[in-house]
Protein backbone atom coordinates (compact mmCIF):
# COMPACT_ATOMS: atom_id res chain seq x y z
CA UNK A 1 0.00 0.00 0.00
CA UNK A 2 2.96 2.89 -0.57
CA UNK A 3 3.93 2.28 3.14
CA UNK A 4 7.28 3.98 3.97
CA UNK A 5 8.78 2.68 7.14
CA UNK A 6 10.43 -0.49 8.16
CA UNK A 7 9.50 -3.10 10.96
CA UNK A 8 8.98 -0.89 14.18
CA UNK A 9 6.12 0.62 12.85
CA UNK A 10 4.36 2.35 16.20
CA UNK A 11 1.28 -0.04 16.64
CA UNK A 12 -0.81 3.36 15.76
CA UNK A 13 0.38 3.65 12.17
CA UNK A 14 -0.18 -0.37 11.49
CA UNK A 15 -3.83 0.21 12.96
CA UNK A 16 -4.06 3.28 10.60
CA UNK A 17 -2.34 1.20 7.86
CA UNK A 18 -4.90 -1.87 8.44
CA UNK A 19 -7.61 0.58 9.02
CA UNK A 20 -7.10 1.80 5.24
CA UNK A 21 -6.62 -1.36 3.68
CA UNK A 22 -10.11 -2.70 5.41
CA UNK A 23 -11.85 0.18 3.62
CA UNK A 24 -13.93 -0.23 0.85
CA UNK A 25 -15.12 2.80 -1.73
CA UNK A 26 -17.61 3.67 -3.94
CA UNK A 27 -16.94 1.45 -7.48
CA UNK A 28 -15.88 4.73 -9.97
CA UNK A 29 -13.12 4.89 -7.67
CA UNK A 30 -9.63 2.97 -8.68
CA UNK A 31 -7.42 3.31 -6.10
CA UNK A 32 -3.37 1.97 -6.03
CA UNK A 33 -0.38 2.54 -3.99
CA UNK A 34 1.94 5.09 -4.49
CA UNK A 35 5.42 5.95 -3.64
CA UNK A 36 5.38 7.58 -0.08
CA UNK A 37 6.59 10.71 0.45
CA UNK A 38 10.52 10.84 2.72
CA UNK A 39 10.59 13.76 4.76
CA UNK A 40 7.73 14.93 5.67
CA UNK A 41 6.58 12.68 8.55
CA UNK A 42 8.55 9.43 9.96
CA UNK A 43 6.10 7.14 8.42
CA UNK A 44 3.93 7.79 5.75
CA UNK A 45 1.25 6.18 3.46
CA UNK A 46 0.81 7.81 -0.42
CA UNK A 47 -2.25 6.25 -2.40
CA UNK A 48 -3.48 7.82 -5.89
CA UNK A 49 -6.67 7.08 -7.25
CA UNK A 50 -8.59 7.82 -10.47
CA UNK A 51 -12.49 8.06 -10.83
CA UNK A 52 -13.96 6.72 -14.10
CA UNK A 53 -16.96 6.26 -15.55
CA UNK A 54 -18.96 3.42 -17.31
CA UNK A 55 -16.65 3.59 -20.51
CA UNK A 56 -13.41 3.83 -18.49
CA UNK A 57 -13.02 7.45 -19.08
CA UNK A 58 -11.07 9.66 -16.37
CA UNK A 59 -13.07 11.84 -14.83
CA UNK A 60 -11.02 13.10 -12.02
CA UNK A 61 -7.30 12.17 -10.30
CA UNK A 62 -6.30 12.51 -6.85
CA UNK A 63 -3.67 11.82 -4.19
CA UNK A 64 -4.16 10.82 -0.34
CA UNK A 65 -1.26 10.37 1.88
CA UNK A 66 -1.57 9.56 5.57
CA UNK A 67 1.38 10.95 7.95
CA UNK A 68 2.70 10.43 10.97
CA UNK A 69 4.80 11.38 13.89
CA UNK A 70 4.45 9.67 16.74
CA UNK A 71 6.14 12.67 18.35
CA UNK A 72 3.21 14.91 17.29
CA UNK A 73 3.71 18.07 15.63
CA UNK A 74 2.47 21.66 16.79
CA UNK A 75 1.10 22.14 13.27
CA UNK A 76 -0.92 19.63 13.33
CA UNK A 77 -2.46 19.52 16.60
CA UNK A 78 -2.10 15.89 16.45
CA UNK A 79 -0.13 12.77 15.24
CA UNK A 80 -1.86 11.76 11.98
CA UNK A 81 -1.95 14.38 8.99
CA UNK A 82 -3.73 13.99 5.87
CA UNK A 83 -2.80 15.48 2.81
CA UNK A 84 -5.21 15.14 -0.10
CA UNK A 85 -4.97 16.30 -3.65
CA UNK A 86 -8.03 16.16 -6.22
CA UNK A 87 -8.48 17.72 -9.83
CA UNK A 88 -11.25 16.93 -11.92
CA UNK A 89 -12.76 18.70 -14.87
CA UNK A 90 -15.57 21.11 -15.25
CA UNK A 91 -17.51 23.08 -17.71
CA UNK A 92 -15.89 26.70 -18.40
CA UNK A 93 -18.92 28.32 -17.04
CA UNK A 94 -18.76 26.75 -13.93
CA UNK A 95 -14.64 27.16 -13.64
CA UNK A 96 -15.62 31.02 -14.52
CA UNK A 97 -18.24 31.08 -11.11
CA UNK A 98 -16.23 33.45 -8.41
CA UNK A 99 -18.04 31.20 -6.09
CA UNK A 100 -16.00 28.17 -7.20
CA UNK A 101 -13.73 27.83 -4.60
CA UNK A 102 -15.75 27.94 -1.83
CA UNK A 103 -17.91 25.37 -3.05
CA UNK A 104 -14.98 23.57 -3.87
CA UNK A 105 -14.01 23.63 -0.04
CA UNK A 106 -17.34 23.20 1.55
CA UNK A 107 -17.51 19.52 -0.70
CA UNK A 108 -14.17 18.74 1.51
CA UNK A 109 -16.06 20.00 4.44
CA UNK A 110 -18.96 17.83 3.94
CA UNK A 111 -17.83 14.42 2.63
CA UNK A 112 -15.78 14.76 6.10
CA UNK A 113 -18.81 15.51 8.04
CA UNK A 114 -21.02 13.03 5.82
CA UNK A 115 -18.53 10.32 6.66
CA UNK A 116 -18.70 10.65 10.46
CA UNK A 117 -14.65 11.55 9.90
CA UNK A 118 -13.28 13.42 13.11
CA UNK A 119 -10.61 16.18 12.45
CA UNK A 120 -9.29 19.88 13.46
CA UNK A 121 -6.58 21.86 11.64
CA UNK A 122 -8.03 22.03 8.29
CA UNK A 123 -6.41 23.94 5.63
CA UNK A 124 -5.75 24.59 1.87
CA UNK A 125 -6.43 25.56 -1.42
CA UNK A 126 -9.10 25.61 -4.15
CA UNK A 127 -8.01 26.66 -7.96
CA UNK A 128 -10.08 26.87 -10.83
CA UNK A 129 -7.93 26.47 -14.28
CA UNK A 130 -9.13 27.78 -17.61
CA UNK A 131 -7.41 26.75 -20.64
CA UNK A 132 -8.07 28.14 -24.03
CA UNK A 133 -6.11 27.48 -27.32
CA UNK A 134 -4.88 29.62 -29.84
CA UNK A 135 -3.02 29.28 -33.21
CA UNK A 136 -2.16 25.68 -34.67
CA UNK A 137 -4.62 24.88 -32.07
CA UNK A 138 -7.34 27.08 -32.10
CA UNK A 139 -9.75 24.58 -32.63
CA UNK A 140 -9.84 22.94 -30.01
CA UNK A 141 -12.85 23.33 -26.93
CA UNK A 142 -12.33 25.19 -24.18
CA UNK A 143 -11.20 22.97 -21.14
CA UNK A 144 -11.34 24.16 -17.47
CA UNK A 145 -10.67 22.21 -14.00
CA UNK A 146 -10.90 22.42 -10.42
CA UNK A 147 -8.20 21.51 -8.03
CA UNK A 148 -8.63 20.56 -4.39
CA UNK A 149 -5.59 21.02 -2.01
CA UNK A 150 -6.01 20.14 1.43
CA UNK A 151 -4.68 18.52 4.51
CA UNK A 152 -6.31 17.94 8.02
CA UNK A 153 -5.63 16.30 11.12
CA UNK A 154 -7.51 13.06 11.76
CA UNK A 155 -7.62 12.95 15.56
CA UNK A 156 -7.11 8.68 15.70
CA UNK A 157 -6.15 5.95 13.58
CA UNK A 158 -9.34 5.21 12.52
CA UNK A 159 -8.27 7.00 9.24
CA UNK A 160 -10.65 4.58 6.65
CA UNK A 161 -13.56 7.02 6.83
CA UNK A 162 -11.37 9.88 5.94
CA UNK A 163 -10.13 8.04 3.12
CA UNK A 164 -13.83 7.06 1.97
CA UNK A 165 -14.31 11.09 2.02
CA UNK A 166 -11.58 11.66 0.24
CA UNK A 167 -12.86 9.26 -2.37
CA UNK A 168 -16.48 11.18 -2.32
CA UNK A 169 -15.18 14.62 -2.35
CA UNK A 170 -13.26 13.21 -5.55
CA UNK A 171 -16.87 11.95 -6.64
CA UNK A 172 -18.60 15.14 -6.14
CA UNK A 173 -15.60 16.81 -8.35
CA UNK A 174 -16.50 14.85 -10.98
CA UNK A 175 -20.11 15.24 -11.12
CA UNK A 176 -21.02 11.88 -9.61
CA UNK A 177 -24.47 11.59 -7.05
CA UNK A 178 -23.74 10.92 -3.83
CA UNK A 179 -24.57 6.74 -2.88
CA UNK A 180 -27.55 6.87 -0.83
CA UNK A 181 -27.10 6.51 2.59
CA UNK A 182 -26.88 2.83 4.00
CA UNK A 183 -26.18 1.44 0.67
CA UNK A 184 -22.75 -0.79 0.34
CA UNK A 185 -21.08 -0.12 -3.12
CA UNK A 186 -20.02 -3.29 -4.77
CA UNK A 187 -16.55 -3.52 -5.68
CA UNK A 188 -15.82 -3.59 -9.41
CA UNK A 189 -13.06 -5.34 -11.24
CA UNK A 190 -10.51 -3.56 -12.36
CA UNK A 191 -9.63 -3.46 -16.39
CA UNK A 192 -6.25 -2.24 -16.31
Amino acid sequence: MGVRAGDGEPEAFRAAVADLRATQLRPEVQLEEAPAPQRLAPYALALTADVVDESGDDLATGRFVLLHDPAGHDGWEGHFRIVAFVRAGVEPDVAADPLLPSVGWSWLEECLDTQGAPYVAASGTVTRVASESFGSMAEREPTAEVEIRASWTATSSAVGVHLRAWAELMATAAGLPPLTPGVVALPRRRSR
